[in-house]
């Protein structure tokens, strides 16, 4: 600690033991830079009965005692030194006022050690005092920093520089400091020993550049060609900002992906990646990598880089976008609707970037959108025709995913106009081909002969449904006169049909062409024929309108001679009167 002294500690001591005992007073320490001089303050005291005539001093140098032999710096009664100090020293202080002060001249590093003062009053009364005093020769000047310098917080460097040498006057000078302000001499100070020291201070505001900087401070001495410089490096203080670190990531799925994060402060700042308040990896260093091996989807999102140390934080967040194809749609549609009713088609997936989504129907577009992962369609009143498989295509630059759903309108049974009758030589087939959702069931009713023939009828009706239509067909055979009127009927359970089948093609069976040997055996089969029908009909005493069942033969009348036959591979003749 620097004090302007008028009177020192040490002189205050003489003046208050002044008449007691024997005792020396100087600097514990005292320096001098190297090539100018020294003077070590020295006050020395003896009792006062003693009275001496003349009053003599010796220094020595590095011991107190004199049957040691140290080496004599300076010896009042003889003159006579040590070769090292020839020259070199000379007292300052007069020994009878009991000031023994020590000058030393051109100084060199070997002059740097203890010195020692023996008081020498004639015969026994020489005593050699204990206290003594260190001499350092330096060559730096002194640059004292603060033991903490943070940036934005002003600072007080200073330099010292020892200036106890009267021949010598120091003068300094600041290095480096451009940009740090002006510095302020505050002049010769006075320690608390007795020494004196030149001050100047520099007062600054540090910033996070000046971190490093090496300040000097230069000690020169008017007329001569002697400079000291010392130096002496900035550690400044700083919070942490982040410096280095990705923009916005794109990656593919399956791919690897770094991360990097580097800050600079002053000290280390403690790094920390995270996402969604989730550690992932920090460490105390200047940067950090946070490595993603085989990203998927579920790491898409925002990654935050935290650095802190003691004087602050600073964070900064990067994006992964994490690219990959669509996943395979999904469909929320009514799987079943009745015509008339309206439907909401809506397809979605996830994929990024967002998709092409676009709705087929056989080959043929119903909507599209571009970069959207949501396509609806409204089918505001559907009708047969929109009854099918659709299909949901998702496609972008890295893939295309694909669901096909059907659709299926429930509707009342439509008999088509291809539906009719077609008569060849003995044989009268019906086609009703009728389009139903769902399936319906179809009869053929013959109204002249009060029949009904029902499809589970499989001996004389064949049925076979292909998507919506089903076509069923009666095959009559042995038909001799004019082809019966034919009816079909369709139902389910939205409705039924009916449509009169119209012929076409030949209405009349060609006998000539069979023969009088075929009229003969034709005549037999027939009267075998009418018998088995009439035994039949007496046993099951038909009453009511006839209908089919499984596995019986038919009850039905027919008024010439036919045979009923459902699939084409099975056939029965049968006949009765009228």
């Amino acid at each position: 600690m620097i004090f302007l002294t008028a009177l020192p500690l040490f002189w205050i001591m003489i003046a208050a033991s002044r008449g007691g005992h024997w005792g020396a007073w100087m600097p514990s320490s005292i320096s001098a830079f190297e090539g100018t001089c020294v003077s070590i303050p020295c006050r020395f005291d003896f009792p006062d009965e003693l009275r001496p005539a003349v009053v003599h001093g010796v220094w020595y140098f590095n011991s107190p005692y004199p049957k040691n032999y140290p080496p004599v710096v300076f010896k009042s009664r003889t003159q006579v030194v040590h070769e090292s100090f020839q020259g070199r020293s000379r007292l300052l202080g007069d020994l009878g006022l009991r000031n023994c002060t020590l000058l030393l001249s051109n100084l060199s590093p070997e002059l740097g050690g203890k010195y020692y003062f023996r008081g020498d009053l004639g015969g026994y009364n020489q005593y050699t005092f204990s206290e003594h005093s260190v001499l350092d020769i330096i060559n730096t000047p002194n640059i004292v920093v603060p033991l903490e310098v943070v940036a934005g917080t002003e600072v007080e460097v200073s330099c010292l520089v020892p200036d106890n040498c009267p021949e010598l006057r120091p003068e300094l000078s600041w290095l480096g400091h451009d940009g740090l302000g002006e510095p302020a001499v505050l002049g010769r100070l006075r320690e608390d020993e007795g020494t004196w020291v030149q001050v100047s201070l520099l007062h600054f505001v540090p910033t996070r550049e000046a971190n490093g900087l090496r300040l000097g401070c230069q000690a020169s001495f008017p007329n001569t060609t002697l400079q000291f410089e010392g130096y002496a490096s900035l550690d400044v203080k700083y919070p942490p900002v982040i410096v280095e670190m990705n923009s916005s990531v794109e990656a593919i799925e399956g791919s690897h992906v770094g991360l990097l994060c580097g800050a600079d402060s002053n000290p280390l700042p403690l790094l920390t990646w995270m996402r969604d308040g989730t550690v992932l990896r920090e460490a105390v260093a200047e940067s950090l990598f946070l490595e993603l091996d085989e990203v998927t989807p579920g790491e898409d999102g925002v990654y935050a880089c935290l650095a802190e140390n003691a004087y602050g934080q600073d964070n900064r967040t990067v994006e992964l976008s994490v690219m990959y194809a669509p996943r395979k749609p999904t469909v929320n549609v009514t799987v079943v609707a009745v015509e008339g009713e309206t439907v909401s088609i809506l397809c979605s997936t996830e994929s990024n970037p967002d998709p092409i989504l676009t709705i087929f129907k056989e080959k043929q577009i119903l909507a599209t959108v571009i970069y959207e992962s949501e396509l609806q369609v409204e089918l505001p009143a559907v009708t047969p025709e929109d009854d099918g498989e659709y299909w949901c295509v998702a496609e972008n630059q890295y893939g295309q995913r694909a669901t096909a759903f059907n659709l299926s309108v429930e509707f009342a049974p439509v008999i088509l106009l291809e539906s009719h009758c077609a008569a060849a030589r003995d044989t009268v087939q019906c086609l009703c081909v009728v389009k139903s959702n769902p399936e319906p069931s179809v009869a053929f009713e013959l109204p002249s002969r009060n029949v009904t023939v029902n499809e589970t009828e499989r001996e004389f009706v064949y049925s076979e449904r292909s998507g919506l239509l089903l076509t069923s067909i009666l095959t009559l055979r042995g038909q001799a006169q004019a082809p019966p009127r034919v009816i079909c009927t369709s139902r389910n359970l939205y409705g039924t049909k009916s449509l009169e089948l119209p012929f076409q093609g030949a209405h009349r069976l060609m006998w000539a062409k069979i023969g009088p040997v075929g009229a003969v055996v034709a005549f037999a089969i027939l009267i075998a024929i009418v018998c088995y029908i009439t035994q039949t009909r007496r046993k099951k005493n038909v009453t009511e309108s006839p209908s089919f069942s499984a596995g019986g033969n038919p009850p039905v009348l027919f008024s010439s001679d036919f045979r009923i036959s459902g699939a084409p591979e099975k056939s029965r003749v049968v006949s009765t009167l009228e």
